[in-house]
Order: structure tokens, then C-alpha cells, then sequence
């Protein structure tokens, strides 16, 4: 089992004829992704062939003039988007009006009036975003959407759900010994579609995840509302980490979302919130592994 992304899903990649959609999706389709389309107004009808490590013959992947499209002939369930950050309110708007269940929004710098924007319009038609500037998410040995690595981990009974991109490959790496159902970068912007709080509850309602690790990082309030969410409503282990502890007061680190404003977001305010919650939070990312360690060893 995993949450939002399975082997059946059917994946298309909006801007995946540039360099950045070619190059990642060829590491999609080698971690077992099922892409079925490429959209491109301006090379419709034609196809991308892809030389896949381990597959005899390249993989031609057809290009569509509109989602619209994509999803009519290839019956496509997720969209994949990398294109420049002035275009993403367009693909995300043409996505969610095609009627795609799942959207993840891979590119950074989006302006946040235009996030606000497409995200109104995904809540109003159910649709679920993730991102932007988020890596994606993968569930191993079933499909893999964005930037992460396929071959950090493999299929196994830990939910992650992080803020940041290097820090979700890090604890993947750090617990590959016990895998992952799904992984999850939520992105780290003011705006972002789905959050820790919509992948704890999937998390949770999952059979197939027995406990759950959670990265968030200074700034706003966001860890402060999953740990309520985790007091009320999370009968799973959960263990945490935030990032930002050694982080200077006043300063906005990394993520535009990462403001720290007096004591309100602040690392140590966050693990404090999370541990009235019951959530075991260590000070480094390795102390973090160490800890899930031990509840998956009990």
C-alpha cells in the first residue's frame, strides 16, 4: 500500500520535451514510473524517445498538445510539472481544469499570488497539489514522481512526509534498511498544496505504514499545527525533526516559507509543541533515523 501515488498511477510531464523534464524523466521511467505522455502545444503529435538503463529499446513516450488531451488518450491520473516559473500558474490552471487528480508542482520561484491562485481552483474542483518547490514523491518500487532518487530506498513500512528536499533523501538513505510505503516533499514555500497535516491523516489511515517520520524546519506555524493534529487524531509512532536549530534569530534561511518572526517559529518552539504531542524529536537528522530505529525495533 501507499498514499496518493501507486503502481497504477498514470503519469504525464508537463514540459517534459526541456532538459529538466527529458532528464528526470528518464530517471522516472528507470525507477518504474508509468508516464505516458509528454504535453507541449508546440510539439504535439510527435514522441521522445528515452534510453532507460535496463531496457532493450528506448521508450518512446508520446508528446500531447494539451493535459486535456493527455488525459483523454492515456487515461493519465497524475501531472508531473517542470517549467519555468512564469508559465506554472498556466500549467497548474490547465491541469486542474483537465480534471487530473494529482498535480506536483516541481518548480521553485513560483510568484505566491499565482500559488494562491491555482490553489483556490484545485480546492474548488478536489483536486490535490503538491508543491511547489518541493522534490515530489516516490513510493518505492511502485512509482516515482519528481526528483527523487528511486535508488535511495526501497518498499517498506515508514510514511515521510519533510519540508525539505535533501533532508527527505537524507533520512531515506539513513532508515533504507527498513523502507519506505511513500515518501513526500511537501515543499517549503508560504503557499504549498498539500500539507503535513493532509499527508499525516493518509499516513495514518494507511494499513501498510507503521510509523511515520516528520521533517519540518523554522519559520511560520505549520509543525505547530501537525502536532495538534498528531495529539487528536494519530495513533501511529511519530518522530520528528526540525530543521533550523543551529539558525541565527532574525534570519530567513533557505525556503521562502523558513521566517522566523520573536519566538514564533523557532526550532525549539516547534520541538516543544511536537513532543507535548508525544512526538519524539531529535536534534539532527541521524538522531532523527536512530529514533525511528527504536520504535521499529521495540
Amino acid at each position: 500500500m501507499a498514499i496518493f501515488l501507486t503502481e497504477a498511477s498514470k503519469v504525464i510531464v508537463q514540459g517534459m520535451t526541456g532538459s529538466e523534464g527529458q532528464k528526470h524523466t528518464t530517471r522516472m521511467l528507470a525507477g518504474g514510473t508509468t508516464v505516458v505522455g509528454g504535453v507541449n502545444p508546440r510539439k504535439a503529435g510527435t514522441s521522445v524517445d528515452f534510453t532507460v538503463p535496463g531496457a532493450d529499446a528506448p521508450v518512446a513516450v508520446p508528446v500531447f498538445g494539451t493535459v486535456a488531451e493527455a488525459v483523454a488518450a492515456t487515461g493519465a491520473d497524475v501531472s508531473v510539472i517542470f517549467v519555468p516559473p512564469a508559465h506554472t500558474k498556466a500549467a497548474v490552471l490547465e491541469a486542474v481544469d483537465a480534471g487530473v487528480p494529482l498535480v506536483v508542482i516541481i518548480t521553485e520561484g513560483v510568484p505566491v499570488a499565482d500559488t494562491a491562485e491555482f490553489f483556490a481552483a484545485a480546492q474548488a474542483k478536489g483536486v490535490r497539489l503538491i508543491g511547489p518547490n518541493c522534490p515530489g514523491l516516490i513510493s518505492p518500487g511502485k512509482s516515482n514522481v519528481g526528483i527523487i532518487p528511486a535508488d535511495i530506498t526501497g518498499p517498506g513500512r515508514i510514511g515521510l512526509v519533510s519540508k525539505s528536499g535533501t533532508l527527505t533523501y537524507q533520512m531515506m538513505y539513513e532508515l533504507r534498511d527498513f523502507g519506505f510505503s511513500t515518501a513526500i516533499g511537501i515543499g517549503g514555500d508560504p503557499i504549498i498544496g498539500t500539507t503535513h497535516i493532509d499527508a499525516l491523516a493518509a499516513f495514518e489511515a494507511d494499513p501498510e505504514t507503521a510509523a511515520i517520520v516528520m521533517i519540518g524546519e523554522i519559520g511560520g506555524d505549520a509543525e505547530e499545527r501537525a502536532a495538534a493534529f498528531i495529539a487528536e487524531h494519530v495513533t501511529k509512532p511519530v518522530v520528528g525533526y526540525v530543521a533550523g536549530f543551529t539558525a541565527p534569530e532574525g534570519k530567513t534561511m533557505g525556503h521562502a516559507g523558513a521566517i522566523v518572526s520573536g519566538s514564533s517559529g523557532t526550532a525549539q518552539a516547534k520541538k516543544e509543541a511536537l513532543e507535548a504531542a508525544g512526538v519524539k524529536v531529535g536534534k539532527t537528522p541521524s538522531e532523527t533515523a536512530e529514533l525511528m530505529r527504536q520504535v521499529l525495533s521495540a
